[in-house]
């Protein structure tokens, strides 16, 4: 479907692009930060076709489209000639050091992270298969897995350019250019049989030879493939340069004279400076964090283990990664990461526990699939789904990750590879040079205690499934209901369960008129008293907007769900949200969504009121809210009869 019709009228009549200060858009709307709202004809805006209506909130102009909002959106980009990554007022909020640095290195490390544990996996299995003599050390099936397995990571500078320049707004293909003059092999092969013309630094840790000189400069020259710290600091610089070379070349010339002066500047710079400095800062950060590891591995491991889980949950795992990986790019393995490595069997084993023990059916529907997704390294489901919720079993995942770290500080295991997780992980145990060592057997007895301590942990005082016990129904008996999809006739009814613990609030209390007037459909809101989502029903997740305060669903009886999480929440840019399955899944009844951070919302001045609304209500007769005041998890909301 076109969309620039529509566009070009909401222009118009918004007072031209010129009035325009800032546009993002959420699930369900634009939302234009205007230079002057008094130009904006918003009477006419409502009548245009495609537009459900304007609110006027928080300082936004917001022009309700839909659930295609996206489509429209990106029609805007391009007539109006706004760029869809610049910065604008909403992006350029003040964060905390720790969190801007944890949002930067996510930012940059989410979009490779499952072709890096891919890669790591084929290593690991390379590895696996030499050192039980299935395959042999340099034949043609050793040489072509390597390859395969080592790829991304000896060309590492090439994906981070490209990420970190999304990350950064810079483009792209400048990003990897930068991260691929880095690994060209041409530079290294210019020096490989010369002697030093001499050294910088001489008599202290920072001595370097010189082999070759930029413009009389002389050049340090480090080994940047699989480097990370470098190519980060690169395209940081080339970002920065961009947008002043933006500001001060002719718009006629900016296509090909800006990547030729950031390039012509960027490159000679990260080789001559940005480059060494950035190495021996990773060369130092990996020696200190080295030297606490090796004052008491064991003391070490307990810490980094006990409290892998929670750093996880807070994001804060994202600070080891570049230091795990600069410490296999200089030392040829890490020891910062490992103990954290035996969460995800952990986890399996007691959640194998409470499948065991529990006589909550929905539970164990819940619990075996978040078992096996711990034993392959997803450990999300388990953890939001089943041990947090149950605090004392969350605490025995920590116990057995805790014990399971010390136990690879007493044998010294290393990881020689990085990526893979679970199962998958215990390859890149495997010493490339000495193979099966003391450091592979002591992880496999660590990560197999972490398994047996959780599961028996769980089977014993850790979990009481009394608590999940279901209660008898004391409530007075209601009408009697259709069950789902029960035909009476040609009417069919279909229940869907409450996707949110909470308080049963009818639409029209919402202040939002485009949610209170029934514009996106008709439905409910809640007031959550627990902040997580579940599907209300099985379906596919067919919406799951970036800043995750909003998802819809397609149920496989063809109802399409819209649960928005508060109220203009989509200014959080999903601060205080976690998804927990990805657009275009495929979810069971029950199943965990989104995570949220209840009281911090608040604290942040957004009501937490959450519309649940049939986007596709005009396809069906009715729909009917339950009459509950409060209501549990996927007990029965709403019923849409067609």
């Amino acid at each position: 479907m076109a969309y620039q019709e529509l566009v070009k009228e909401v222009l118009e009549n918004i007072g031209g692009k010129e009035n325009i200060n800032g546009v993002t858009h959420c699930i369900t709307r634009l939302r234009f930060k205007l230079k002057d709202e008094s130009k904006a004809n918003t009477d006419k805006i409502k009548q245009i076709k495609g537009v459900v209506t304007v609110v006027q909130s928080g300082g936004q102009y917001q022009v309700v489209i839909g659930n295609h909002v996206p489509e429209v959106y990106q029609e805007l980009v391009k007539i109006a000639g706004i760029q869809s990554n610049s910065p604008n007022e909403e992006t350029s909020e003040k964060k905390g050091i720790l969190n801007t640095f944890i949002d930067v290195i996510s930012g940059i490390f989410t979009p490779v992270i499952s072709v890096l544990m891919a890669s790591g996996m084929i290593k690991g299995l390379n590895a696996l298969l030499v050192a039980f003599g299935v395959i042999e050390s340099g034949s043609g099936t050793n040489v072509i897995l390597q390859a395969t397995g080592d790829s991304l990571f000896y060309f590492f500078p090439l994906f981070l350019g490209y990420t970190a320049a999304k990350k950064f707004g810079a483009k792209p293909f400048i990003g990897m250019a930068i991260g691929g003059a880095l690994v060209y092999p041409a530079v290294a092969a210019a020096t490989a049989n010369l002697e030093p013309l001499y050294s910088l630094f001489p008599g202290t840790i920072f001595e370097s030879p010189v082999y070759l000189t930029f413009a009389g400069i002389p050049v340090i020259l480090m080994t940047y493939s699989s480097s990370v710290i470098p190519i980060i600091l690169a395209v940081f610089c080339a970002a920065k340069l961009e947008r002043v070379l933006n500001s001060i070349i002719p718009k006629e010339v900016r296509g090909f004279f800006i990547p030729f002066f950031t390039l012509l500047i960027t490159v000679p710079l990260t080789y001559i400076v940005i480059g060494p400095l950035a190495t021996w800062a990773g060369l130092l950060l990996g020696n200190v964090m080295l030297g606490v590891y090796n004052f008491s591995p064991i003391i070490a491991g307990i810490i980094i283990g006990g409290f892998w889980q929670v750093f996880i949950m807070f994001g804060l795992h994202w600070g080891f990664i570049p230091i795990a990986l600069n410490n296999i790019a200089t030392i040829g393995y890490d020891t910062i990461m490992i103990a954290g490595s035996a969460t995800p069997l952990a986890t399996a084993g007691v959640v194998l526990g409470i499948f065991l023990k529990t006589r909550n059916k929905k539970l164990k529907e819940i619990s075996f699939p978040a078992f096996l997704s711990a034993v392959f390294g997803i450990t999300e489901p388990a953890l939001y789904g089943v041990t947090l919720p149950r605090k004392k079993t969350f605490f025995a995942t920590l116990a057995s990750v805790a014990v399971a770290g010390g136990i690879m500080g007493i044998f010294g295991s290393k990881s020689y590879v990085a990526g893979a997780t679970g199962v998958f992980a215990i390859p890149n145990f495997i010493n490339p040079e000495a193979g099966i060592d003391k450091g592979f057997i002591g992880y496999v007895i660590a990560v197999s205690i972490a398994f047996i301590m959780g599961l028996v942990l769980s089977l014993t005082f850790a979990y009481d499934p009394k608590v999940d016990e279901e209660p008898e129904n004391n409530e007075p008996k209601q009408d009697p209901k259709p069950a789902l999809n029960e035909s009476l006739g040609k009417t069919v009814y279909h229940e869907l369960a409450s996707p949110i613990q909470g308080e049963v609030v009818p639409l029209d209390q919402i202040e939002d008129e485009a949610f209170s007037a029934g514009l996106l459909g008709k439905g409910v809101a809640l007031v959550p008293q627990k902040g997580q989502v579940v599907a209300p029903e099985d379906g596919v997740v067919t919406t799951l907007f970036p800043t995750k305060h909003a998802i819809g669903l397609t149920t496989d009886s063809g109802v399409e769900v819209l649960i928005h999480i508060g109220m203009d929440t989509v200014n959080l840019k999903g601060q205080f949200f976690e998804a927990h399955v990805q657009q275009g899944d495929h979810v069971k009844k029950g199943q965990l969504l989104v995570t949220f951070e209840l009281e911090k919302i608040k604290d942040a001045g957004y009501p937490l009121i959450t519309p649940v609304v049939i986007s596709n209500t005009a396809e069906y007769l009715d729909v009917m809210a339950t009459k509950k005041q409060t209501i549990m998890e996927s007990e029965p909301l709403l019923t849409v009869i067609s």
